[in-house]
């Protein structure tokens, strides 16, 4: 058996293929759980970054400011590292769950914790390029209408900026997923780890008992694959949508 033959045996491997799927699911529940909050978290701090600029709004202002310019000018990776030694676990998250054993499932916390925390700063800017696209007279048409500050923003105003920047917020969805791939150094349980352990122990499976080039370009190369079907499935999916509602 070649090198080549060699590394796609162990891709032929049963529990090999589970132990990646179970990964790859991971992978989507820490991103989809770290954009779902960022969204809603981000949406909040563009409204108060963009409009509460009156002086007994000042602290909130400020709070918003710094929050998004200290996590947008810093690494992930920091972020990372700091929520896994210093981000406290709910008592939930704190026994097995889902098959993963308590260690991991803190992991998991912590890794979404992490990237929501990341993915929230830089979507408010996003969102903020939105809010700022939407005419001002929106405003006034609302007001006569008879919505009040906080109807005008959750019916009119946000869902305008949303549609402003599908295509950019879009690309940080995307973004969002292959960047959960930084976890992996911190042993957490997501796809990359995952193929990184295989890596580590490519020469147990693939009959010579010793790792080679081909194992590198063959697994990697498969976690590059996964990657791509994630975030092509989403922008078609996206796009999709803007045909069926015609903003296309």
């Amino acid at each position: 058996m070649d090198e080549w033959s060699a590394s796609f045996h162990i891709l032929s491997m049963g529990p090999i293929w589970a132990y990646i799927i179970k990964g790859t699911v991971f992978t989507l529940v820490i991103s989809v759980t770290a954009i779902a909050l960022s969204l809603v978290f981000s949406s909040v701090l563009a409204l108060v970054r963009n409009y509460a600029t009156a002086p007994q709004y000042k602290p909130l202002y400020l709070a918003a400011v710094w929050y998004i310019e200290i996590f947008r000018n810093t690494p992930l990776l920091l972020w990372i590292f700091i929520a896994t030694v210093f981000c406290p676990v709910p008592d939930a998250f704190g026994h097995p769950l889902f098959g993963l054993t308590s260690v991991e499932t803190k992991m998991l916390f912590k890794a979404a914790v992490a990237l929501t925390l990341f993915e929230t700063a830089c979507i408010a800017e996003i969102i903020r390029g939105g809010l700022n696209a939407v005419p001002k007279g929106q405003f006034e048409t609302a007001y006569t209408q008879g919505f009040g500050v906080v109807g005008t923003m959750y019916h009119i105003i946000l869902p305008q900026a949303f549609r402003h920047v599908v295509p950019t917020l879009l690309s940080q969805i995307i973004t969002t997923v292959k960047d959960s791939s930084f976890l992996a150094n911190v042993a957490t349980i997501e796809l990359m780890s995952r193929v990184r352990k295989i890596m580590s122990t490519a020469g147990m499976y693939n009959g010579t008992g010793t790792i080679n080039v081909s194992d590198v370009f063959v697994l990697y190369g498969t976690a590059a694959a996964i990657y791509f079907v994630i975030d092509f499935s989403l922008s078609l999916l996206v796009r999709h949508i803007q045909k069926k509602r015609g903003t296309i």
